[in-house]
């Protein structure tokens, strides 16, 4: 039986100083839709106040 002794693996894939691709995916995504979203929420703000 051939046991390694590594309690903490590395993710495989690519990864940049701890980020991985889902993670920096997710960001990009969330900064895309606040992007998007802030000249709308810009115009309601001034039609509304």
């Amino acid at each position: 039986m051939n046991i390694e002794n590594n309690t903490f693996p590395e993710p495989q894939g690519f990864s940049v100083q701890g980020f991985s691709v889902q993670d920096i995916l997710w960001a990009v995504g969330v900064w895309s839709v606040i992007l998007c979203l802030s000249p709308v929420i810009i115009f309601y703000m001034l039609m509304v106040a």
